[in-house]
């Protein structure tokens, strides 16, 4: 605090400060929102500023730790903010104390350009429909100037462009058409792509290929209700759906298993802070599991902190598409909000997400995030074949899912936080939407850099690739990592320590410095990375409390280096990097591998991840610790993706090891359990199923119907 006080800008608003959150890591209100803006505003009295950012910044640990466990002071209530002033090329940021409403910190930050929001990919397709040069391409596209209402735009971050480099706040509009505003624009690609000035509010270039590709007269390829009538309706079946897809309906007719408390998270001896922001989207902080009265810190902080979608045309301008979506435009920016389907389905919680407008005044995202349980299958299962496996016991367990999904242009991308009951942790991730597809000529090849997915239709290989960042601390501050490869003996067959040459064993690497730690996945040795507590050792096992990174979706980047991919994504190099952690000014540090301001970024000099593993010789053995970790796929398309793609699934885990001296779930109440002496006497055990389910169910076969029943116990 004595900090804060020496550097506060004597800027101070004149109203009570808006009442603080029950819990520090609470994402800022929508009355902060307005608090931290009316203080902004007064710094720039008779100047134009438009908001970019005003979110969180979260404490630093240990001023977090000394609250939460040594019954200190609360952490001071700090806002992070960004505004672009009209006429100024360098961005405008700072911190805002807000329970004292003083302005901390203001600077000006050149050679940088913010986030990209909602509102400027809404403005560029204003910004192109009406300017003269766009018209002109689109009639020579074959479009007439009267069409222009059907022209349509999905603005990207321009990446890098070496013309302009980032003395300009530009996007690239990848232009389509469509004959009717339902229609999907992605099967009418146009093959031209307009550079737009955000904060000039105009189109300052047009790049234009060498051959010239008239826009496509066939057929839009839609997906909605009235086109799949068109496609596969029948006299018998007018609306063209199957007629064997019965609904599915979860009831919990007991409530939920959880327990929110405000934004704090108990469930089945799980407990952790849910926080949400413009640029990660969610984030889990905090969280520990109640070991039978023994609660046990794991983690810190869990997010996507980057990712990037690198396209593999080298044809200009393509090589521009390799968005990072996170830095460049924000998972939390662009979150949906999930009652408007059925993005969840059970007893829901949801919580709200809240942001600024351009003029500060806050908004907000309604269900932003979707809270729900899910059967999980067996938690585990034994039988005996001794008495014709009538001894058995089965238990089955729930999972815990914390969920968002965020719209980047033409891609849906949906995160599933999972909690299974023996403290594994999954990360699950759904790729949906649409392809992002160019122009192809009639009879065109797409070549080897993509696929003709539908007439004229171009859709590009792509990568999608995600840096997890895991703020590890596993009983306790002080953590260290280690690759564990699974190999065979060193010793021959026929040797003494080998004779028959069967043995193999988990052949574990402990990382003691920055450089031992970039580290890539291995199939052969199906590698997985350990995090440890040295100090914490298993009574039986004799190693140390672990949890295990169990992640096989690791794509390497294909991007050659010296190109723009690899020197912008420095963290995707490698699936791997582990740098110890440091407190920034203000707050809670190292959080962004590809930097903090990654729009327009040329990849050069020392940035986020790059600046981090410096000359990789940090320690990180035993001490604060950070886990980097790319993962991902590769997509080669194909005809089945389009006009909408089914989802692809891809998913990693953390999973607890010698971290409790038994199995953990031993205490989730058995569905079914018969011991050996119960069936010798007739006994009739325990039997919850006919509890949990309803088991009876109409099954039709050959035209006929019959009445069947069956255990719980026997299904998956």
């Amino acid at each position: 605090m004595e900090r804060l006080s020496q550097l506060a800008i004597q800027t101070t608003a004149a109203v009570a400060p808006p009442q603080p959150p029950s819990h520090p890591l609470d994402p800022l209100s929508p009355q902060e929102i307005a608090a931290v803006s009316a203080i902004v505003k007064q710094k720039y009295v008779g100047k134009k500023i438009y908001f970019n950012t005003v979110t969180l910044r979260e404490p630093i640990k240990r001023a977090y730790y000394d609250w939460k466990e040594r019954a200190g002071p609360l952490p001071p209530r700090l806002a992070y903010f960004v505004v672009v002033q009209e006429g100024v090329t360098a961005i405008q940021e700072g911190v805002v104390d807000i329970g004292s409403q003083v302005l901390i910190q203001l600077k000006q930050t050149e050679g940088v350009q913010p986030i990209l929001t909602p509102g400027d990919l809404q403005d560029t397709e204003d910004i192109v429909r009406n300017d003269p040069e766009v018209i002109r391409q689109c009639e020579i596209s074959g479009i007439p100037r009267s069409e222009m209402k059907n022209v349509y735009c999905d603005a990207w971050t321009i990446g890098y462009d070496e013309r302009w480099g980032a003395s300009r706040r530009l996007q690239q509009a990848l232009m389509y058409w469509r004959s009717h505003e339902d229609d999907s624009h992605y099967s009418h690609p146009l093959d031209f792509c307009p550079i737009v000035d955000m904060n000039a509010k105009k189109v300052i270039f047009i790049d234009i290929p060498n051959r010239r590709r008239k826009v496509s007269k066939h057929k839009h390829n839609n997906f909605h209700p009235q086109s799949v009538a068109e496609r596969f309706a029948t006299a018998e079946n007018p609306s063209g759906f199957r007629v064997d897809d019965t609904p599915y309906n979860v009831t919990q007719p007991k409530g939920v298993s959880f327990n929110m408390d405000g934004h704090v998270m108990n469930w089945s001896n799980f407990q952790f802070h849910i926080g949400f922001n413009y640029r990660e989207g969610l984030v889990l902080s905090d969280l520990t599991y109640n070991d039978h009265g023994k609660v046990r810190p794991i983690f810190h902080r869990i997010s996507l902190s980057e990712m990037i979608v690198p396209y593999g045309s080298p044809d200009f301008p393509h090589q521009r598409k390799h968005a990072l979506d996170i830095g460049e435009y924000g998972a939390g920016n662009c979150t949906n909000p999930l009652s408007l389907g059925c993005d969840c389905k059970g007893v829901i919680h949801y919580l709200d997400a809240h942001f600024p407008n351009k003029d500060g005044e806050p908004t907000t995202v309604k269900n932003a995030v979707c809270i729900h349980e899910e059967d999980d299958g067996l938690l585990f299962k034994h039988s005996d074949f001794r008495d014709d496996f009538q001894t058995t016991i089965v238990t089955r367990g729930k999972k815990l899912i914390v969920s968002q999904i965020f719209t980047a242009a033409n891609y849906e991308y949906c995160l599933y936080w999972i909690f299974r009951q023996d403290g594994t942790i999954k990360l699950e991730v759904r790729l949906t939407g649409i392809l992002n597809t160019y122009i192809a000529a009639e009879g065109e090849s797409a070549g080897p850099w993509g696929t003709v997915v539908y007439p004229q239709v171009n859709a590009h290989n792509h990568q999608h690739l995600f840096s997890l960042r895991l703020d590890p601390r596993i009983d306790g501050d002080n953590n260290s990592a280690a690759t564990s490869d699974a190999k065979p003996s060193p010793f021959p067959f026929g040797s003494k320590e080998n004779m028959y040459g069967n043995a193999f064993f988990a052949d574990k690497t402990t990382f003691k410095t920055v450089k031992d730690s970039l580290t890539d996945y291995q199939s052969t040795t199906t590698r997985t990375w350990d995090i440890f507590n040295p100090s914490s050792i298993n009574k039986h096992s004799g190693k140390p409390a672990s949890y295990k990174l169990v992640s096989t979706f690791c794509a390497p980047v294909l991007a050659q280096e010296g190109s723009l991919i690899r020197k912008r994504a420095p963290w995707a190099v490698n699936s791997v990097e582990v740098v110890p952690y440091q407190d920034e000014d203000f707050g809670y540090g190292r959080l962004y591998p590809s930097g903090d301001h990654v729009a327009q970024w040329s990849g050069d000099g020392p940035r986020g991840m790059r600046h981090w593993i410096g000359n990789g010789d940090d320690n990180i053995e035993n001490t604060d610790i950070l886990l980097f970790h790319t993962f991902g796929i590769t997509h080669f398309p194909a005809p089945e993706d389009f006009p909408v793609m089914p989802t692809e699934i891809f998913d990693l885990m953390l999973r607890p090891r010698h971290f409790f001296t038994e199995n953990p779930v031993l205490d989730v109440k058995p569905s079914y359990s018969k011991t050996t002496s119960e069936v010798r006497t007739g006994n009739k055990g325990v039997d919850t199923c006919s509890l949990n389910v309803d088991t009876t169910s109409r099954l039709a076969f050959n035209g006929t119907s019959a009445e069947t029943t069956s255990s719980c116990c026997s299904k998956k």
